[in-house]
């Protein structure tokens, strides 16, 4: 299982905008030229998070914007925000186990409260982590460097 890269590129759109805010007009061909993808990648990903309320994003060359104060968005507000998760949940079950089988008639039982208990510990600990934690960590990087 992998969670697909735009949740990496969400969270590092989040740390351009803000980063940038004051010398940048934040189009998304400006936050792909950071984050090395194709603007329309950056622009579906701006949607989603549009609307989710995370961001703000102005028409025409107007560009991005946060909405929220970035110790109130989690990495768990923006994964919801990106992350395409079937009927929230992390893990997809294949669909007909064969219920003439003895493993397969009892799968789900035996798989489900497990599943269920380590996307609850992933959700809970990414709760625990803002886009203010990532902005912070990258401004520091940023003045070691200069």
């Amino acid at each position: 299982m992998q969670i697909s890269s735009r949740f990496t590129i969400a969270i590092h759109v989040f740390a351009c905008i803000d980063v940038f805010k004051d010398d940048h007009k934040l189009t998304s061909d400006f936050l792909a030229s950071s984050v090395n993808v194709n603007p329309v990648v950056i622009r579906r990903i701006l949607q989603q998070l549009k609307a989710a309320g995370l961001i703000m994003v102005a028409r025409g060359s107007g560009g991005a914007s946060i909405a929220k104060p970035l110790d109130e968005i989690t990495f768990l507000d923006v994964y919801k925000a990106v992350e395409c998760v079937e009927d929230g949940e992390l893990f997809h079950f294949h669909e007909n186990p064969n219920p003439d089988c003895p493993v397969g008639k009892n799968i789900h039982q035996v798989l489900d409260e497990k599943l269920m208990r380590i996307q609850n510990a992933m959700e809970s600990e990414m709760q625990k982590i803002t886009i203010a934690d990532v902005v912070k960590d990258t401004q520091k990087y940023i003045q070691l460097q200069t």
